[in-house]
């Protein structure tokens, strides 16, 4: 049965089961359930604590700890914006100010309203040479302007 024919509920208590009583089970736990949902559901996170008896501020400060879990939904493609030294010298603030303005992102919102893009601003991407560079989902772009950003997300419409 897939995620949605069950509740959030139900899906997590299953991806729990096998650790009941287990220790050392909360991370892989949070994976597989931002596995299932793209995310870590607020029900979720309540049904594995009662499960798995581990306290509520507990499982919210492993989440936020690590930045491979996220607490809201994503967008379907991931934009990272390398903000890095040589992208940075070449203009990537540039670059991340028209990919907000073209996908219409308020202040401070990352995804947009439709959950098709989600931009994260990153350190590093580790491709220097080719600054200033985003990737989309695993495809990178590099020595861009900020008008070839438009092309670049029309890709993904």
């Amino acid at each position: 049965m897939s995620t949605a024919t069950k509740d959030v509920a139900q899906v997590t208590k299953d991806i729990v089961a096998p650790w009941k009583g287990k220790k050392g089970g909360i991370i892989p736990i949070l994976q597989s359930v931002q596995h299932a949902f793209g995310y870590l559901p607020d029900e979720a996170m309540v049904t594995i604590s009662k499960e798995t008896k581990v306290a509520l501020a507990e499982l919210y400060g492993v989440a936020t700890f690590y930045a491979q879990f996220h607490l809201k939904p994503r967008g379907r493609h991931i934009i990272r914006v390398c903000r890095g030294t040589a992208c940075h010298v070449r203009g990537s603030l540039g670059i991340l100010e028209r990919v907000i303005s073209e996908l219409k992102l308020k202040k401070d919102e990352v995804t947009t309203s439709d959950l098709k893009f989600t931009i994260e601003p990153v350190a590093c991407i580790g491709a220097c040479g080719l600054a200033p560079c985003i990737t989309v989902d695993e495809e990178t772009y590099g020595r861009l302007t900020k008008d070839l950003v438009p092309g670049i997300l029309s890709k993904y419409e």
